[in-house]
């Protein structure tokens, strides 16, 4: 059975589709009903202010990143592994409620996107940090990860995705390391 989308997520799917495609300063209540094929009427019935878009879309991250670190944490390749394997996967509904996030994070308008992101964050790093037993290379981990992200989210029509024996590479030589600073 298809399930629906409420009327509520999908004017924040199109909050989130603006803010990504035209910019947080873009993302004004009009054009987010225009986008989400609703009256501003019915976009004020579910948010009756910008501020509440935000705040929908920042626990719509929260949710997310949960159900993400939980996955992350049950990973059976192991953390680090499923970690840096998930940061060259583009496209994903955390994907662009991360991404959207970022650019109201970069606005300097809403704090809140600011702590949601850094809230993810924390959560991966503490995760990777019990993995690993270092602090140096959980950070060292999280900064793959994003160089990872950052070539597989800008430039995805220049390059075929990472072969899987690079990664087994890049992981087996964070492994290493993680365990050469634990002796």
């Amino acid at each position: 059975m298809v399930q629906k989308t409420s009327a509520k997520e999908s004017v924040l799917d199109a909050f989130e589709r603006v803010v990504i495609e035209r910019g947080e300063r873009a993302a004004t209540l009009e054009a987010v009903a225009v986008e989400a094929g609703v009256s501003k009427g019915g976009l004020l019935y579910h948010f009756g202010a910008k501020k509440d878009l935000v705040e929908g879309l920042v626990a719509r991250m929260d949710a997310l990143a949960a159900a993400d670190l939980e996955q992350l944490a049950a990973a059976t390749d192991g953390i680090v592994s499923r970690f840096i394997r998930s940061s060259v996967v583009v496209g994903t509904p955390f994907d662009s409620t991360y991404i959207a996030m970022t650019r109201l994070a970069q606005s300097g308008l809403y704090p809140e996107a600011n702590a949601a992101l850094a809230s993810v964050e924390h959560g991966w790093r503490t995760l990777i940090e019990e993995a690993v037993g270092d602090p140096a290379v959980a950070r060292l981990v999280l900064l793959v990860g994003d160089g990872l992200y950052y070539n597989a989210a800008l430039f995805p029509f220049d390059k075929l995705p990472t072969p899987r024996t690079e990664l087994d590479d890049v992981i087996a030589a964070i492994e290493e390391l993680a365990r050469s600073r634990k002796a």
